[in-house]
């Protein structure tokens, strides 16, 4: 918590001098952090639960334990649900990882009770850290799946394709204004989407009408996707050109 909590608030601090591109890609750090810092829990989980099983113990106050894991279940669900929605409304690596260390935290406390109410019925302890290891290795999945979906931002992964093709439809909607675009690249820091692209226009075009044709498309990407900052780069075609303003 206090990791996401010191990564959202320097994320979001403006661009400077050492930072012209901004601070957005701490909250992937963020993400890859408390990630590792799941995996880590899960591993410990699954050594104590071997330790456990070599060397079997028995369980005292198994209802109470069974009451509080419940309960902390509970409560857990109601946090971890709060998170997932804002991390979802703010487009957050960093909340969306501590939402799914909540989430974990849930799991956890759930196999536990189950374990333990298997036990209070069945009297078996060896289901305890059976049910430990079955939960370690669903929170791994989990934790592996979070530090690379908050990786692939930080060696600046390209948008997903639904994210391309929206691109391509808003430029591709001012075909009659330009004769094609090329080098589209995309990537994303923290919740902000960076995409920038040359267009080809006709050389009779002034530089004012190229600059508006720009700013219309610059708007619209930045209209159907949250958080994207564009950039175009405007071309004139060859000087013998003959071609018309039809999008390739």
């Amino acid at each position: 918590a206090v990791i996401a909590f010191f990564s959202v608030r320097v994320s979001d601090l403006p661009p400077d001098d050492d930072h012209p591109y901004g601070h957005e890609k701490w909250e992937n750090v963020s993400g890859v952090i408390e990630g590792g810092l799941i995996v880590v829990a899960a591993a410990w989980i699954i050594f104590e639960a071997c330790h456990k099983l070599m060397a079997p113990t028995s369980l005292t106050a198994v209802g109470w334990g069974f009451a509080v894991m419940a309960t902390s279940a509970i409560v857990n669900t109601i946090v971890a649900a709060r998170l997932y929605k804002v991390a979802r409304e703010e487009q957050s690596i960093a909340l969306e990882a501590d939402a799914l260390h909540l989430k974990a935290d849930v799991y956890t406390s759930l196999g536990v009770a189950a374990g333990l109410g298997l036990i209070w019925l069945t009297g078996w302890s060896i289901l305890d850290p059976l049910v430990a290891i079955l939960v370690a290795l669903f929170i791994l999945r989990e934790a592996f799946s979070l530090i690379w979906h908050a990786f692939q931002p930080l060696v600046d992964a390209s948008l997903p394709a639904s994210e391309l093709a929206i691109v391509r439809e808003a430029v591709m909607r001012h075909a009659h204004e330009i004769l094609d675009f090329h080098d589209l690249r995309t990537r994303r820091s923290g919740k902000m989407r960076h995409i920038d692209m040359h267009l080809t226009l006709h050389r009779r075009r002034t530089l004012e009408e190229a600059h508006a044709i720009c700013d219309r498309i610059e708007d619209e990407i930045a209209a159907a996707l949250d958080h994207a900052k564009v950039l175009i780069h405007p071309e004139c075609c060859a000087p013998d050109c003959r071609c018309e303003s039809v999008a390739s």
